[in-house]
């Protein structure tokens, strides 16, 4: 398994042999919704149970430059996730047009902001790369900004490929089979945080998470999975809250009221805000209980916006594998200020799969493309780069594309089968490490 390192194998009982078939959560934890305007009702799994739509190939080739447009957070709540993404995808375009291009000729890329869900910018960024011409928008990172968009980008035949998206609601949603991604979804990422969780002993556990797809998807996932692996559901509470509002003191409190020996806080960059607040009330990280986090907070930006030390010892997980100094000189070499390296393995992937999928295709046309990106990353003959996989192509091979991100092999629903997380923990200066990786499969 290339570019991956399985640094322990973790087998909480029963976690890794979970049925991941979709469902609703199901159990009888202990559920709380946001005093001041959050959640109504109950964050449930969304089905996963289906036969994803796929996309067919044209009558007629287009042979004209491939254009790839980007969807990525330079500003808003996820903007942190944003610099190595963009350096990815730029790093990607330039090798590929080093190596001759696609169909011979070079790759267009423009580039767009994809904001958050409180602006319009999405939206805004995706009419202007659609009258450009792309083939393929690489984004959204946040799966709630995705939704936004998805139905534009794909009904006007234009491939989405996200890099970060990890809610289950795309493995069913009607995408015409036009919508990819390189993460891992939250199905596996809450089998991962879970194995985290139970592994340090906790018993007691809170899930506190922010109201959208992301949140209350993950959260409902990683309740089952620690049930599933022991913690009994009257020892489970869930906590969903609205991420605008002004303050989290009475979420903190109900974490506080229910004694936890484990807190897992499933938000963005309010995840801030709301550590800050445990600090105050004596139950933040710094303070001996054992707090989690995940992809969407689980940043060194993180741990600037909150007080030295206050995140000391808090752990976490976020879809990564062992991408290499190499591999970072390269994204340094475009943005020599770049601190974290989330996604940017599979930003970069995207753009190299669905370039090898126009090869493949013969064509730049989103449909084409769209019809061609699961097989180039399974059965067939390994390589791990743009240049050798497209000889491969010419040479006729059908290939198995294994990027920076490791072994890919998409299912038919667009996305790797297989997740590589990376295992996170805040030290006494707030800087974020990589101590381990767990590696989760699709079963």
């Amino acid at each position: 398994m290339k570019n991956r390192i399985l640094g322990r194998a973790f087998a909480a009982a029963g976690i890794a042999s979970l049925a991941l078939a979709g469902c609703s959560s199901g159990g009888t934890s202990e559920e709380s919704v946001a005093a001041d305007g959050g959640a109504e009702g109950t964050a449930e799994v969304v089905t996963t149970d289906c036969e994803p739509p796929q996309a067919t190939a044209g009558p007629t080739p287009d042979t004209s430059p491939l254009k790839i447009g980007t969807l990525l957070p330079e500003t808003g709540t996820l903007s942190f996730l944003g610099p190595p993404e963009i350096a990815a995808v730029q790093v990607a375009v330039t090798e590929i047009n080093d190596a001759g291009g696609v169909l011979g000729q070079p790759v267009g890329l423009v580039t767009g902001d994809s904001g958050d869900t409180t602006t319009d910018t999405a939206n805004v960024t995706v009419d202007r790369e659609l009258a450009e011409g792309v083939d393929v928008i690489i984004g959204a990172a946040s799966s709630a900004v995705s939704l936004k968009v998805i139905d534009k980008i794909t009904s006007a035949g234009v491939v989405m490929f996200s890099p970060a998206n990890t809610s289950d609601q795309f493995v069913c949603y009607p995408d015409r089979g036009m919508y990819f991604r390189t993460a891992p979804t939250d199905v596996l990422q809450a089998q991962a945080l879970a194995q985290l969780i139970t592994q340090d002993g906790a018993q007691r556990v809170v899930v506190l998470a922010l109201n959208d797809p992301y949140g209350t998807g993950l959260a409902a996932n990683a309740v089952k999975n620690l049930e599933t692996a022991g913690i009994g559901s009257d020892q489970i509470k869930k906590i969903i809250y609205d991420p605008n509002a002004q303050s989290f003191n009475a979420e903190v409190d109900q974490i506080k009221e229910f004694n936890p020996d484990a807190v897992a806080v499933l938000g963005f960059e309010e995840s801030a805000k709301i550590l800050t607040r445990m600090h105050e009330v004596g139950i933040g990280p710094s303070d001996g209980m054992f707090v989690y986090g995940t992809d969407g907070n689980m940043g060194n930006a993180l741990g600037e916006g909150v007080a030295p030390g206050l995140l000391t010892g808090m752990k976490g997980t976020a879809p990564m594998t062992e991408i290499g100094p190499e591999f970072r000189d390269r994204l340094l070499a475009v943005n020599p200020g770049l601190v974290d390296f989330n996604y940017a393995g599979e930003a970069y992937d995207a753009v190299v799969i669905s370039s090898l999928a126009a090869e493949q295709a013969g064509s730049t046309a989103g449909v084409d493309i769209a019809a061609n990106i699961n097989s180039v990353t399974r059965d067939g003959v390994k390589c791990t780069t743009f240049a050798q996989c497209r000889d491969l192509i010419a040479a006729g091979e059908d290939i198995d594309y294994d990027g920076v991100t490791g072994e890919l092999a998409f299912g038919p629903a667009g996305e790797p089968s297989i997740g590589s997380y990376g295992s996170l923990e805040f030290d006494a200066d707030n800087k974020m490490q990589t101590t381990d990786y767990i590696v989760v499969e699709n079963t």
